[in-house]
This record gives C-alpha cells, sequence and structure tokens, in this order.
C-alpha cells in the first residue's frame, strides 16, 4: 500500500509538472486587427519555445467590454490606446511589473517613459503611435481638406460616400474639435451642441466601419474615409490616390501600448514578449508592417524608405494633434448616450 501511495504521488508530481510545462510554453494575446506581422510571433516562438494564440479586436471600447465580460484571466496582454489603459489601470484591469523584469526597459523613447495614463511605465510598453483623421481620394474631390467639415458637413459632391470609424473615442474628440469645444465637457449646451452635429452629419456617412476603413477607399466604395494614419498610407500602396489630411481644427493623436493583464495565465511568457517588442529590429517590424511609428530608441535602421518618409508619419508643425482624454463617469454616461442613438 505504501508503494502504491508513492507511485500515486510520483505520478500526480509528474503531472502537475507536465501541466506547468504547458502553461509556461503559451501566451495569448488580445489584439488589434491587422497590426502586427505573422512573421514576428512566429519568431518571437520559435525563439523561446512559446506557443502563441491571438485574438482580435476592432475598437478600444470592444476590447474594454469583451475584457469585462468575461475574458480577463484568459489573456495575457492587450494592446489598448492611451486613455484605454488609464481607464483600464482605474478598473483594476493591469498588473505591474519592475524594471528588472523588463531588461529592454531603457529602450522606451524617453517622451514615452512619463505618460500620464502610465507613469514610469509600469503595466505597459509603448507599441506603435499615430494618428486620427480622415483621407479623401483625389480622383472624387479635388477641393479643400483643410477642415473637419469634410467629415461633420461635407460638400454635396461627398455626401453619402463617407465612412467614419466605429470609434466612439476619437469620433466623439473629432467631433468636439470641429465644435471648438472641450473634449468631456460636463456643459450641457455643448453636449447638445455635439449630439446635434453628430445626428446632422449621420445621413451623409455611407458607413461606420473599423474593419473595412482601409478597403472601401481601396474600392472606391468611399470618397472620404475616417481613418488611422498607418491604414491610410496602406490605402494609398494599395493603389488609391489618397490625401490624408491634418484639418486646422486638429486631429488625434494616439499610443498604443501593450499592457500586462491582470491574472495572466502565463505571466512569465507576457513579459517576455512584451520585452521582446523593446527590442529595435522587432519594433521596426511592426512599423514597416503598419506604418506608424515606435515608441522605441533605435529603430530609424531597419525602417524601409516608405514608411519613414509617409506623409502620414510626417505631420506639419501646425496644428498639433490632441490625445483622447478619459472622461469623468457622469460625462462618459453622457457619451455613451450620444454613441448609442448614433449608432441606431
Amino acid at each position: 500500500m505504501k508503494k502504491l501511495i508513492k507511485l500515486g504521488v510520483a505520478a500526480l508530481t509528474l503531472s502537475m509538472a507536465a501541466n506547468i510545462a504547458t502553461a509556461e510554453g503559451k501566451l495569448s494575446i488580445y489584439h488589434w486587427f491587422e497590426y502586427i506581422p505573422q512573421e514576428l510571433l512566429d519568431k518571437f516562438s520559435a525563439e523561446y519555445d512559446v506557443e502563441v494564440t491571438m485574438d482580435t479586436f476592432d475598437s478600444n471600447e470592444a476590447m474594454l467590454a469583451s475584457l469585462k465580460a468575461g475574458k480577463m484571466g484568459t489573456y495575457d496582454v492587450a494592446v489598448p490606446g492611451d486613455y484605454m489603459v488609464e481607464i483600464m489601470a482605474g478598473d483594476g484591469m493591469l498588473d505591474t511589473f519592475t524594471k528588472a523584469e523588463m531588461p529592454n526597459h531603457g529602450n522606451i523613447m524617453d517622451q514615452w517613459v512619463n505618460v500620464g495614463f502610465d507613469m514610469g511605465r509600469k503595466s505597459s510598453i509603448p507599441y506603435q503611435w499615430g494618428s486620427t483623421s480622415f483621407s479623401v481620394n483625389r480622383d472624387d474631390y479635388k477641393g479643400d481638406i483643410n477642415t473637419l467639415g469634410i467629415v461633420f458637413d461635407p460638400p454635396a459632391e461627398l455626401q453619402g460616400k463617407i465612412n467614419v470609424l466605429d470609434s466612439q473615442g476619437e469620433l466623439l474628440a473629432l467631433a468636439s474639435m470641429y465644435l471648438g469645444i472641450p473634449q468631456c465637457t460636463s456643459d450641457r449646451d455643448q453636449l447638445k451642441a455635439l449630439n446635434e452635429l453628430l445626428q446632422n452629419a449621420k445621413p451623409h456617412w455611407a458607413s461606420f466601419g473599423s474593419d473595412i476603413a482601409k478597403d472601401v477607399l481601396v474600392s472606391g466604395d468611399a470618397s472620404v474615409g475616417m481613418i488611422w494614419s498607418g491604414f491610410s498610407a496602406k490605402a494609398r500602396e494599395e493603389g488609391a490616390n489618397v490625401e490624408y489630411a491634418f484639418p486646422k481644427e486638429g486631429y488625434v493623436v494616439w499610443m498604443d501600448n501593450v499592457v500586462l493583464l491582470k491574472d495572466a495565465p502565463n505571466r512569465d511568457n507576457a513579459l517576455k514578449f512584451m520585452n521582446f517588442l523593446l527590442e529595435p529590429e522587432n519594433a521596426a517590424a511592426v512599423t514597416n508592417y503598419a506604418a506608424y511609428t515606435a515608441g522605441v530608441k533605435g529603430t530609424e535602421p531597419h525602417l524601409s524608405d516608405a514608411v519613414a518618409n509617409s506623409p502620414e508619419s510626417n505631420p506639419p508643425a501646425s496644428p498639433v494633434g490632441e490625445f483622447v482624454q478619459a472622461c469623468s463617469q457622469e460625462v462618459q454616461t453622457v457619451y455613451d448616450t450620444i454613441w448609442t442613438n448614433l449608432k441606431k
């Protein structure tokens, strides 16, 4: 009987060790769509002998809703925008790490270390940054595009030919800029004006779509598209005669970040992956694929000329872009109502 017990304990120990080894060989990523080259994931997988799985989302808000609906504890890392990092941290959804756990922490560009949404970078690393504005097919429209009125009060020849991103934070931020009101305003009259602007503009829009933002410009189904800077560059690369606008009222700038999620089932591998992305060559691989800009030192020698010199990656000195702000809960409730009515 003692021998059987010993054999049973030994078998249980081996089984537990096998399960731990399996767990240590996995990484689960929650990522924006069409934003990282498969070759880079394969490189990480081979280098660390880790099985990588990835699910995708098409907006910060969709990612947050999914995690809150029960996906926490499923993924190891996610890739939220700047304001969403702040929201997630406030909701207790992020883990922290030390610099000792992130050997490449020193590769983060100085301007992206002490950021308001994660001072000192204790829960996140910079991924890529860019802007959100709109692009116009110059075969369809020859006029001035230096205004957000192209999206919110379009000329007759563009009405019904506009796609806007299915992105609450960015669309409401651009609408606020067009009206010249503060983001996250609590002023009732300003919130009413914001709602009226969007409702009046809606009939001129052909579609809401983030995952189609590039494709409708390439196919010609849209003459104007609210779009991320990298997607605009890729649309032009795929043959669309588009010009990306830096409108006089302003535009959105953003920094996407890789965050360590609370209760990550494979925390060690998450940290390895984040550290891997802070290698200049690997950060540049994302930039060359997605056509944005990395927040990592030393990427320049690894960048393609097309990406480094694209108009989208080289904005004018003025106007200066604005980050989307994380609103108070009171204002966010109003924003959610505006958004829900807009999507009906």
